[in-house]
């Protein structure tokens, strides 16, 4: 079992959330770290500088719902995902993957939050 942050379209209410069907919800997280979120016609977290705290959501996921994200991703070819640390909202700290993009593409999230932009 692995957690993942996810940011974009994976969030509760997004397009591609259903892909994380049969993962656990552990709650909302905000990144322990500063990133760049752009948005173009997708979400992009880069880490080309510090720009806000990034808003999403963990998951503890199996191997098969792991399988499917970095599908969706393109991983390792597209995005790629590296383990992070990110702070839940209940309390605690743990580290999860978390999908960057190698490039900024589209415009600034200033607030971090793909939702705020929705």
């Amino acid at each position: 079992m692995e957690h993942v942050f996810v940011y974009g379209t994976l969030r509760q209410g997004c397009s591609n959330n259903y892909l994380l069907s049969g993962a656990m919800y552990l709650g909302a997280a905000w990144t322990r770290d500063r990133f760049a979120l752009y948005v173009h016609d997708y979400p992009c977290l880069v880490k080309d500088r510090a720009a806000a705290f990034i808003r999403g959501e963990v998951y503890l996921v199996d191997a098969a719902v792991l399988a499917r994200l970095d599908r969706l991703e393109n991983h390792p070819h597209w995005y790629v995902r590296e383990k992070k640390p990110v702070r839940l909202d209940l309390g605690g700290e743990i580290h999860a993957w978390i999908y960057f993009f190698p490039e900024p593409r589209g415009r600034l999230v200033d607030c971090g939050d793909f939702l705020a932009v929705q």
